[in-house]
């Protein structure tokens, strides 16, 4: 092999972080039945079933990665609805996304964000 080529059997690419920015600590809760099929914020129906969450202020389309300390768990959601409107609230969950962190039997859970690629 000559001296100026890349031996590509040792080279390792870096790896991109996909987390763009940190949202920090809050409160998740989830919502499930009541509203499945309804009309979300953005237009669609909602479905339970989803990995989405109802955010107050992040854009439509906005993709967050939801993680419960407390058990390691995470889960990446699409922000599709506005919410929550319950006091001390910061995240809204589908409850398959609820469910994925393990905040099913609580109704709630403090949770991590932050926004991902």
């Amino acid at each position: 092999m000559p001296p100026t080529a890349v031996d590509l059997s040792e080279f390792e690419p870096p790896v991109e972080d996909p987390i763009l920015r940190t949202l920090g600590r809050g409160v998740a809760s989830f919502y499930g039945r009541r509203f499945h099929g309804r009309r979300t914020a953005n237009g669609e129906r909602f479905d339970m079933n989803a990995m989405t969450a109802a955010h107050k202020t992040l854009p439509f389309g906005t993709k967050v990665r939801v993680t419960n300390p407390s058990n390691g768990r995470s889960v990446i959601v699409r922000i599709n609805d506005r919410g929550p409107f319950t006091r001390g609230r910061t995240i809204d969950l589908s409850r398959a996304a609820a469910r994925e962190i393990g905040m099913i039997a609580r109704g709630h859970a403090r949770v991590e964000l932050d926004i991902v690629r």
